[in-house]
C-alpha cells in the first residue's frame, strides 16, 4: 500500500473500476479536461511510445494505459506532483508500462531525444501569467493553471520536437486560444487534423477545445460533432456520462 501525504486521498478513476488515483484539492486533482483528452486522442495500441507533458498526478497516462499496451511516460515539473504520479503508478501496479520524469518540458527533447514518440499529449496551463498580486496564492495550483514555467509556444515546440514524423500531438485547451494553437502548430510543423469543441450545454459557448495534429502532415482538418457535457436540467448528458463512467 502506498503512503499518503498531508491532505491526499485515494479516489476511484471514474470508469476504470479497478484503478485508483491519489489526489489532493490543495495540490492537484484532475479535471474533466484530462478525461476528455484521454478519450479524444488517437492512441497507438501495441507498437510505439506515448509521452504526456504536464502530467500532474499522472492521470492521463493512467487513462491511456487502458487504451494501449505501449510504454507511456509522463513529465512533470513540480516535485510534489511528480512524486504523486510515481505513487499512482505503484498504486495501480503499472510499473511495467508507465514511468515518470521529473523536469521541465522545454528540456525534454535534449533529455529524451528528438522524434522518439508516436503520440505526445498535453493538458497545459491555460492562462497567461498574471501579476503576482492576482496569482493564486497556492503555488501548486498557480503553476498548473498559469503559464509560469512554460508558454503555449514552449509547449507546442516541445511536442513537435518530441514527436516522430507522422506522429500525433493531442492537446486540450480553451477555445479562446485556438488561433494561437493553430499558428504555433503550423510554425512547428504540426498540421491540425481533428478538432472537437466541448460545450457545457446546448445554446452555450464552448469552454473546452480538443485538438490533434500530425507531425509533418498534409492539410486536411476535420471538425468533429460538438460534445455537450450537460442537459438542460443540469444532469450529465448521455454521451458525456458514457465517457466518464463507461470509458467510451
Amino acid at each position: 500500500m502506498v503512503n499518503l501525504k498531508g491532505d491526499e486521498r485515494i479516489d476511484f478513476l471514474l470508469a476504470e473500476e479497478n484503478m485508483r488515483i491519489i489526489q489532493s484539492d490543495q495540490v492537484f486533482a484532475f479535471s474533466i479536461d484530462a478525461v476528455l483528452l484521454a478519450r479524444f486522442t488517437s492512441v497507438p495500441k501495441t507498437r510505439g511510445k506515448i509521452l504526456d507533458l504536464c502530467t500532474g498526478n499522472g492521470v492521463i497516462p493512467l487513462f491511456l494505459s487502458r487504451r494501449s499496451y505501449v510504454s507511456i511516460t509522463g513529465v512533470e515539473i513540480q516535485e510534489r506532483l511528480y512524486d504523486m504520479a510515481v505513487r499512482n503508478i505503484e498504486l495501480n501496479q503499472l510499473e511495467n508500462q508507465l514511468d515518470m520524469v521529473h523536469g521541465d518540458l522545454k528540456d525534454m527533447p535534449k533529455r529524451l531525444g528528438n522524434g522518439k514518440y508516436d503520440l505526445v499529449t498535453c493538458n497545459p496551463p491555460y492562462f497567461p501569467t498574471p501579476a503576482n498580486d492576482k496569482r493564486n496564492s497556492n503555488e501548486h495550483l498557480a503553476i498548473a493553471r498559469h503559464e509560469i514555467y512554460c508558454s503555449l509556444e514552449d509547449v507546442v515546440k516541445a511536442c513537435s520536437r518530441l514527436s516522430k514524423s507522422g506522429g500525433k500531438v493531442s492537446m486540450v485547451h480553451r477555445p479562446g486560444r485556438l488561433a494561437d494553437i493553430i499558428h504555433f502548430f503550423r510554425k512547428y510543423q504540426l498540421e491540425p487534423k481533428r478538432i472537437q469543441l466541448v460545450h457545457p450545454k446546448q445554446g452555450k459557448e464552448a469552454n473546452v477545445i480538443l485538438i490533434e495534429g500530425t507531425r509533418d502532415g498534409k492539410p486536411d482538418l476535420k471538425i468533429l460533432p460538438p460534445l455537450f457535457t450537460h442537459k438542460e436540467n443540469g444532469e450529465y448528458s448521455e454521451e458525456f456520462r458514457e465517457i466518464l463512467y463507461h470509458g467510451k
